[in-house]
């Protein structure tokens, strides 16, 4: 028997584990170091939610000033702002990160290691939480300070809110990067504009009521608008919504498993078509 034949199950499933870690870190680590390396990445990964957060918030206060809605309307504009925040960039960190590696050349070499694609997913899952921490941190503070909104006030909700957000990001940015993969660059811009084409149906700023009786099914379809109508019974009546958070989160579910049955199917076409290895600027 070779040495590995002797070794217990125990150690062989540490062996694999550990593999597993050191090749999910080492692509964590190579974006980490890229954002920490070069200020100009940082601040632009902090630019766009401070000027929302800076155009949303004078909006509300405007609002507060002439109409007497005071809270209630910074509690609606800003939250809405930093929410859709959290989406959007979010899934801008996974599906930037994985064009970074297109646009490196570095892509091919990925998929031609040990790295299996649900490692390299896992590892873009952590580079996407790392680069909204560094753009969302700076910004709640800045609505705190400036407008008076602690996001972190909506207490249990908020850890609701946020775990259907981020999942419903993935889910978007999986699709996205499966596109690339299949179609290469020339599907790049998909990547930038789907969390736009869900803004209008997530009803951020406005009920889902507000909708055509005809859109509405489609707009309850998303995670999102569970969110944010979430959002506004906590503001308007002081009411954590239960059923959004469970409904919003069992939608997240099948968005994700969704995500993941498109990503690699894409991924098996893309590598029958021959295409990975050929990707880059």
């Amino acid at each position: 028997m070779t040495p590995m034949e002797h070794r217990s199950p125990h150690l062989l499933m540490q062996t694999g584990l550990s593999a597993t870690w050191r090749r999910m870190r080492a692509i964590i680590l190579r974006h980490w170091y890229v954002i920490r390396s070069s200020w100009p990445r940082a601040a632009e990964l902090m630019y766009w939610p401070m000027v929302q957060m800076l155009t949303w918030g004078f909006l509300q206060k405007h609002l507060a000033d002439t109409s007497g809605l005071g809270a209630v309307a910074a509690g609606l504009f800003i939250g809405g702002v930093l929410l859709w925040d959290i989406l959007l960039r979010c899934q801008l960190g996974f599906s930037v990160a994985f064009l970074e590696e297109i646009w490196s050349r570095n892509l091919g070499h990925l998929m031609m290691s040990p790295l299996r694609p649900w490692e390299l997913i896992a590892a873009l899952i952590v580079v996407s939480l790392l680069k909204l921490a560094v753009a969302m941190t700076p910004v709640a503070l800045l609505a705190y300070v400036m407008f008076g909104f602690n996001i972190l006030s909506l207490g249990f909700a908020f850890a609701g809110f946020f775990a259907i957000l981020v999942g419903t990001s993935w889910s978007m940015a999986l699709v996205s990067t499966g596109a690339v993969l299949r179609w290469g660059l020339g599907a790049e811009s998909i990547a930038w504009l789907v969390g736009f084409l869900v803004l209008p149906l997530s009803c951020v700023y406005y009920p889902v009521t507000t909708l055509p009786g005809w859109l509405q099914p489609v707009a309850w379809a998303l995670p999102p608008t569970h969110v944010f109508e979430g959002l506004r019974a906590v503001v308007l009546n002081g009411e954590l919504r239960s059923d959004l958070l469970l409904s919003g989160l069992v939608l997240d579910l099948v968005y994700l498993a969704a995500g993941m049955v498109v990503f690699n199917m894409l991924l098996k076409r893309a590598r029958e078509a021959g295409t990975l290895v050929q990707m880059g600027e």
